[in-house]
C-alpha cells in the first residue's frame, strides 16, 4: 500500500507518496492537471490512499484521485494543524506529514461532499453574493444621498420606501448636478441588475427545493424559507452522519465556550466554530421563528427572563437545530405547538 500526502493550492499542489515504512518514493510539485498527476503517478503498481485538506479548491485533486483509482481522505484542516503543529511551513513538509498521518491512520476526517451538494452549495453562495453585493450598492445610494442639499432629500421621499417602485422612479427624475446624478444612475443600473439576478437565482434555489426531501421537510419548521431549507438541508448534507442533535449543535458552532479553572466552570459566548453557513440560518431563523411559534416564543422569553437576550437567541436557534435534527430523523414534517385550552 502506498500513502500519499497532497499539500493542494489553487493552481499547483505538492505530492508525497511514501511506503508502509515511511520510506519516500515519490515527492514533486505538479499542476492541478488530470494529465499531470496521471504522469506523477506513473506506473505505481501497488493500491494507494490519498489525504487532501478540505479547502474550497481541493475537491478539484479529490475528483481527479478518485477518477484515477485512488481512495481519497478529505482532512480537517485546523484539526491537522492541532495534531501537527510545526515553525516551519512549507509545502514539503505539510506533504510529508499529511502522509504520515494517513500512513499511521490518524487523519482527522472531515465530510467528503458529492457532486451534486457541492453544485447545491456553489448556487446558495452565489445568491448570497449577490444579495450582499445588492445592499453595498443600496448603502451606497443612501451615502450619495445623504451629501445633496436638503430640497433634494425632500424630493427623494423617506429612506424606507427609497427602493420601491415609486421610489425609484422618483429618484430617476428629481434633479441634482450633473456628476451626482450619473454616479446615482450608475448604481440605479447596477440594483437593477443584480436584481435580475437575484431572481434567476431564486429560480435554481427552487429547483434544488423541489428536488430536496429534507429541505421540504425542513420549510415545515418556522422561521425557514425555501432558501434557508435548502441551505440547511445541504450544509447537514445526510443527518446520519450526527449521533445526536447535540452533534449537529457542535456542528453548526451554536454550543457556549466552556472554561474550567479548579472547582469552577463558566460558560461564555458561542465557540462561532463550526459550519458558519448552518449557524448563520440558524440564528437568522429566530426572529420570525418565535413569531409565528407559539411554543418557540415561549421558549424564548422563558430563558430570556433569566439570561441576557444574545444567549436566549442562541439558545433558540439550538433549539431550531434540534427540532431539524428531530424531524429528518423521524423522517416527517414539524408539528407546530398548540396551547391547549
Amino acid at each position: 500500500m502506498y500513502y500519499m500526502g497532497v499539500d493542494n493550492h489553487k493552481q499547483r499542489s505538492h505530492l508525497t507518496i511514501m511506503e508502509e515504512d515511511g520510506a519516500i518514493i515519490k515527492a514533486g510539485s505538479v499542476l492541478n492537471y488530470r494529465s499531470e498527476i496521471q504522469e506523477f503517478l506513473g506506473d505505481l503498481d501497488k493500491e494507494m490512499k490519498a489525504v487532501v485538506e478540505a479547502g474550497y479548491s481541493s475537491y478539484v485533486l479529490v475528483d481527479i484521485l478518485e477518477d484515477l483509482g485512488v481512495e481519497v481522505k478529505v482532512a480537517h484542516p485546523l484539526e491537522v494543524k492541532a495534531i501537527a503543529k510545526a515553525k516551519i511551513k512549507t509545502d514539503k513538509r505539510d506533504s510529508r506529514i499529511l502522509a504520515d498521518l494517513l500512513r499511521a491512520n490518524l487523519i482527522p476526517e472531515a465530510h467528503k461532499r458529492s457532486p451534486e451538494t457541492r453544485r447545491a452549495q456553489r448556487v446558495l453562495r452565489q445568491r448570497v453574493f449577490f444579495v450582499a453585493a445588492m445592499t453595498r450598492v443600496k448603502n451606497r445610494v443612501r451615502a450619495l444621498l445623504a451629501q445633496q442639499p436638503e430640497d433634494i432629500q425632500k424630493a427623494i421621499g423617506l429612506e424606507k420606501e427609497l427602493f420601491s417602485q415609486k421610489g425609484i422612479a422618483r429618484l430617476k427624475a428629481v434633479e441634482m448636478a450633473s456628476v451626482d446624478k450619473a454616479l446615482v444612475e450608475g448604481l440605479l443600473k447596477l440594483y437593477e441588475e443584480l436584481k435580475a439576478l437575484i431572481k434567476t437565482s431564486d429560480k435554481l434555489v427552487e429547483e434544488l427545493f423541489q428536488k430536496m426531501a429534507d429541505a421540504q421537510r425542513i420549510y415545515t419548521v418556522p422561521g425557514f424559507g425555501k432558501f434557508f431549507s435548502v441551505l440547511v438541508a445541504t450544509e447537514i448534507d445526510d443527518i446520519r452522519r450526527f449521533e445526536s442533535a447535540a452533534k449537529l449543535h457542535s456542528y453548526a458552532g451554536v454550543i457556549p465556550s466552556t472554561h474550567s479553572s479548579g472547582m469552577r466552570t463558566y460558560q461564555g459566548k458561542m465557540t462561532r466554530e463550526g459550519n458558519r453557513w448552518l449557524r448563520w440560518a440558524a440564528v437568522e431563523a429566530v426572529w420570525p421563528a418565535i413569531r409565528h411559534d407559539r411554543g418557540l416564543q415561549l421558549f424564548y422569553m422563558k430563558y430570556a427572563s433569566r439570561k441576557k437576550a444574545n444567549a436566549a437567541k442562541v439558545a433558540t436557534a439550538r433549539r431550531l437545530l434540534t427540532i431539524i435534527y428531530t424531524i429528518l430523523k423521524e423522517d416527517r414534517n414539524y408539528v407546530p405547538f398548540h396551547k391547549s385550552e
